[in-house]
């Protein structure tokens, strides 16, 4: 009928970015692949026969703006720093997480001055610390094994001062994240915000930490490069890796 809407689905993919939009690694970034998830979402808002695809990750919000601005979203807010922020690239507004205390970002504070006095640099051990997080704490080291090592010392020095964190190794990174914000409680503020209820939500995700995307969508796909674990709560897991594979899953959104 002429007028009439054109169906679909769902009305919004989630998306973490590490190993799902980009490498976590230090590879470039696969643009033609990225063009199209652009082209997608302009689609998306101009015909309404398919779901808009926003992020969710761990990533610093800087990080998440500038990916959001590369896939053309332009819309709907985001979920950065693995649920600290919601960030609004259409209204450019920063949300953190109002569950976050002054107790807390004294913690973060306390833990980040901690890993660099026993690996920073100025003691030769080479860890660093990725730059633009406000309330949580990441570590690197061009040796993943070492760096994995250094797990159960942080996990211990955590319990010792009680301070009130969440450990836990990605492919490259550890990532010390305060117990009571996550991917998870990020897009519980996220889906409250925009009233979509799960079953029209979409998620893309490839670690077990993105098993909080599984549980609030209706639809859940990974990449082909994501881990065993994730790949266990998919409905689809694509050919692709990474954007490829991302691509491949918007395609089967098409309403």
């Amino acid at each position: 009928m002429p007028g009439t809407l054109p169906l679909r689905q769902y009305d919004l993919v989630i998306c973490d970015i590490d190993g799902c939009l980009v490498s976590e690694g230090q590879e470039s970034f696969d643009v033609e692949a990225l063009s199209k998830v652009a082209a997608y979402n302009r689609l998306a808002v101009e015909r309404g026969d398919r779901p808009l695809i926003t992020l969710c990750t761990g990533r610093p919000q800087p990080f998440a703006e500038a990916v959001c601005r590369l896939i053309g979203n332009v819309h709907v807010p985001c979920v950065c720093e693995m649920g600290v922020w919601l960030y609004d690239p259409g209204t450019n507004e920063y949300e953190m997480d109002p569950g976050i205390t002054g107790g807390d970002l004294s913690a973060v504070r306390a833990l980040s001055a901690w890993c660099e006095q026993e690996w920073g640099r100025g003691v030769g051990g080479g860890v660093s610390q990725q730059p633009g997080k406000n309330a949580s704490v990441t570590l690197w080291h061009r040796d993943t094994a070492y760096l994995r090592t250094l797990v159960p010392r942080v996990e211990g020095k955590c319990r010792e001062m009680g301070w009130p964190f969440r450990v836990s190794m990605t492919w490259f990174y550890i990532n010390c994240d305060l117990r009571h914000v996550s991917k998870g409680t990020g897009l519980d503020r996220l889906s409250a915000r925009l009233r979509i209820p799960k079953e029209r939500l979409a998620g893309i995700g490839d670690t077990a930490s993105d098993k909080c995307i599984a549980e609030r969508v209706g639809f859940f796909a990974c990449p082909s490069n994501a881990a065993a674990a994730i790949k266990e709560h998919a409905h689809y897991v694509a050919k692709g890796a990474e954007a490829v594979g991302v691509v491949e899953i918007l395609e089967r959104l098409v309403g």
